[in-house]
């Protein structure tokens, strides 16, 4: 039996959420160690270097507002680095954009919290986001908790969270890598692109299954350095398995449920792409399952979400959840 279900709403239809109001936050220190390697680089050179976002000119421009210390020392002009320095930059306060607030678990028994996350909230800082996200929300609430893994700000679903350090250890191992035994099984629902002419979804009918197992490995961005991608040919790439099944053919798209045995980074963006199927509206993986270098992971526009999940816990209980489905992810045969 199970030790514990959860669903959002008895109807399954998901309510509208609530929002914050874009905000300024209180800005933020970044902080760099100077390795070998970069001895002798100049600090806008660095920065560049390591953070595409900004030119080296916006370094510059950085440096003489006194935004830069090295070795706790304020910089107003461009210095050589030497191994072991000490950099950090205090970007001054931004405004961050609307998010969905949290909604309530799904699911608590005083250790691991359960919840629907929105689509467009973040769990971690990244991307633009400090104070808009869901870990920041979650320790308002609950300080010694913390999420156990992350899903995409536009992938929405299932998020599990654990107060104890013990717990999320575990939890943690059992989302991201594949057991034997199956103690952990995620399923989502996504919306696809039409196959492409070559992709081997062509063949598949309807509740019929597809293993997808390419390999997923960090490649080469031009906005990022470095970007986890299909790479089928890079002996050093993850190991990656995923299990499309065909719910139906629409004149939009296709709807497939997806259980994934290995937690890889946008695994189902990727081997969807790599399938010759990308999520419609998908800005970054394109046919191949390669990332596009103009896009960034926490672009929008695609259709995931985390809908049913089933953990065999340390003492032989199952914990069984299931989040509701968007309008967009729901077949004929949810009504």
């Amino acid at each position: 039996m199970p030790l514990s279900t959860g669903l959002l709403t008895e109807t399954g239809l998901l309510p509208e959420p609530a929002w914050l109001a874009p905000a300024l936050n209180s800005g933020f220190a970044y902080s760099d160690r100077i390795a070998s390697r970069a001895a002798g680089q100049s600090v806008s050179a660095f920065y560049a270097d390591c953070y595409r976002h900004s030119t080296p000119i916006d370094w510059l421009q950085r440096l003489a507002a006194g935004e830069i210390y090295r070795n706790g020392q304020q910089l107003l002009a461009d210095v050589a680095l030497a191994a072991g320095d000490g950099l950090v930059w205090h970007r001054p306060p931004w405004h961050e954009a609307a998010v969905p607030v949290l909604p309530s678990p799904l699911f608590d028994n005083g250790d691991l919290l359960v919840f629907n996350k929105p689509s467009g909230l973040p769990v971690l800082p990244a991307g633009g986001f400090l104070e808009h996200t869901l870990l920041a929300q979650l320790q308002a609430r609950c300080p010694e908790a913390r999420p156990v893994h992350r899903l995409g700000r536009f992938t929405s679903g299932l998020l599990v969270c654990a107060r104890l350090p013990a717990s999320r250890a575990w939890l943690s191992a059992l989302l991201r890598e594949s057991t034997a035994q199956r103690r952990c099984i995620k399923t989502y629902r996504a919306l696809l692109q039409h196959p492409a002419p070559e992709s081997p979804l062509l063949a598949l009918q309807l509740d019929q299954q597809l293993s997808l197992t390419t390999p997923i490995g960090c490649c080469p961005h031009q906005r990022l350095g470095r970007i986890w991608a299909a790479a089928p040919t890079d002996a050093s790439a993850l190991p990656a398995s995923s299990e499309l099944r065909l719910l139906e053919k629409g004149e939009r798209g296709w709807l497939v449920e997806v259980t994934i045995a290995t937690g890889r980074p946008h695994q189902i963006r990727i081997h969807t792409a790599a399938a010759g199927a990308p999520l419609l509206g998908d800005p970054l993986y394109g046919p191949g399952g390669v990332a596009c270098d103009q896009a960034l992971p926490g672009d929008g526009g695609y259709h995931l979400h985390a809908h049913r999940l089933q953990v065999v816990c340390p003492d032989g209980g199952l914990l069984a959840l299931e989040a509701p489905l968007p309008e967009a992810l729901r077949g004929a045969d949810d009504d």
